[in-house]
């Protein structure tokens, strides 16, 4: 059952940040292995999601239940169906006290139903987590600028509306 942790600061405001992991329908746009999304039903801190995963010949789909709580700047994510035995993603992201972007954790618990899935993708977890942070930061970079305005910025927050991490 590996877990994976992981923080990093980004020059990006905490809510950027969250606005950006929260809107699942645009994963496919820049997510690296997301090949579709589809939002199933949403409200305001809660959503169900389907994925489907593409990399070289293994194509997987599952459905997530997402919990978001805009103001404590945070993401909780289960499984609901697919090819894990479990699946949780969390998400929290902090401003830095200096103003300049925020720190972003994120905590991955997963274990494939298949032993030959979870021999194949374990040792490739950490990497693809890794990539797929930078993938949200390139995605930051292109919507709210290079330096993302930090926290302190009237820079807007037009990113996309709230939809969740899967």
């Amino acid at each position: 059952m590996p877990v994976v942790e992981q923080t990093r600061v980004v020059p990006f405001r905490a809510e950027q940040m969250f606005d950006l992991v929260t809107d699942v329908k645009h994963y496919p746009e820049f997510l690296p292995w997301c090949v579709a999304a589809r939002i199933r039903e949403q409200s305001d801190a809660h959503m169900i999601a389907d994925l489907v995963i593409g990399f070289q010949v293994i194509r997987e789909r599952f459905t997530s239940d997402v919990r978001f709580d805009r103001a404590a700047l945070r993401v909780d994510t289960a499984l609901v169906d697919g090819p894990f035995r479990h699946l949780t993603n969390k998400w929290r992201f902090r401003d830095l006290p200096d103003g300049k972007g925020c720190e972003i954790e994120i905590h991955v618990d997963f274990a494939f139903r298949s032993a030959l899935l979870q021999r194949l993708i374990e040792p490739l977890f950490e990497e693809a987590q890794k990539r797929m942070i930078g993938a949200f930061e390139k995605r930051a970079r292109a919507i709210y600028g290079a330096a993302g305005g930090g926290a302190g910025s009237s820079a807007s927050s037009t990113s996309p509306k709230a939809s969740a991490t899967v």
